[in-house]
């Protein structure tokens, strides 16, 4: 996977499962002696998956960080566009529908991770299923150089296959992996914590509650009345961090989790709405069309 033109791919072609995304695996053999994680140049002349486009949505089963050297490249996760710009990075959680885009030129720096390759207590301080923290990342000059220096150095030791038995080469990109996702962790920490204060508190009460709420609770009143606000503070602290009201908001996440378990799992449509608060089928169809110009079977046929 890594050093590689995001469009196309290789000889597994990844698995469907069995709703019509494929799920492409983390491809140990092409790792250098075998390590769980890869780490090499983009570029037009490399190649990912020989036997399927990957601007196609799918997904795959490890971590992948991009740090780019040109811009704008554009590429979607979890249905949302994010456009890059040189010297920002972004990282691929294991499970996120994604697609890469086939109007831009992918330039810089790939790293992937297989799941289990570091401990858990690295995983824990480095966050690395931390879902809700926005996957573009834009580092400061200071913040960048660091990031480089430390991409560099595992790069380094990526390819020093000579020098080491293979227990301790394993052992040092481990260290050497982890320095790097602490500063990348650090620094999604950081852009999470300045969203925070730009949001103020208000906002980011709400925006708690709705992600815990959304399934069954869509009313702006009573989200309101659970977090000891009126309504129209509520309102001002929502327009003044997004730019919507609330119930656009409270709307945006339903459709998100709904697009999610259409593309994710079979689930008759049904169901779908079911667990995002529509217990009626027809509601739910039109509440979906009413925010995406398509239906809920139309949407989830594009995908296959």
């Amino acid at each position: 996977m890594a050093g590689s033109n995001p469009r196309s791919g290789g000889p597994d072609g990844g698995d469907d499962d069995g709703d019509g995304i494929r799920t492409f695996p983390f491809p140990v053999d092409r790792s250098v002696l075998g390590v769980g994680m890869q780490i090499a140049p983009m570029g037009p002349d490399r190649t990912w998956r020989a036997d399927a486009p990957l601007d196609r949505v799918h997904r795959i089963d490890f971590h992948i960080v991009m740090l780019f050297d040109a811009g704008p490249v554009r590429h979607m996760i979890d249905f949302t566009e994010h456009e890059a710009a040189a010297g920002d990075l972004l990282w691929i959680r294991p499970g996120q529908v994604h697609r890469f885009s086939r109007g831009s030129e992918y330039r810089g720096t790939v790293l992937a991770m297989q799941p289990g390759f570091l401990p858990r207590a690295t995983v824990e301080a480095t966050g690395l299923y931390r879902y809700d923290r926005q996957p573009l990342l834009h580092p400061d000059p200071a913040q960048l150089a660091a990031l480089r220096a430390a991409l560099d150095q595992l790069r380094r030791e990526y390819e020093d296959t000579a020098t080491l038995p293979l227990s301790l080469h394993t052992a040092v990109l481990r260290h050497s992996l982890t320095a790097f996702l602490l500063r990348l962790a650090h620094l999604a920490a950081s852009s999470a914590e300045a969203d925070r204060e730009r949001s103020g508190t208000a906002f980011t009460r709400f925006r708690d509650a709705v992600e815990h709420g959304f399934a069954t609770n869509h009313s702006v009143s009573a989200y309101a009345d659970a977090l000891g606000y009126s309504r129209r503070t509520l309102v001002r602290a929502v327009r003044a961090a997004t730019g919507e009201t609330p119930k656009g908001f409270i709307d945006k996440r339903v459709v998100l989790e709904a697009k999610r378990l259409l593309a994710h799992t079979d689930l008759p449509i049904g169901r779908v709405g079911a667990a995002v608060g529509f217990p009626d089928a027809a509601n739910f169809s039109k509440f979906f069309h009413q925010h995406t110009d398509t239906t809920p079977a139309a949407f989830r046929a594009e995908l296959r």
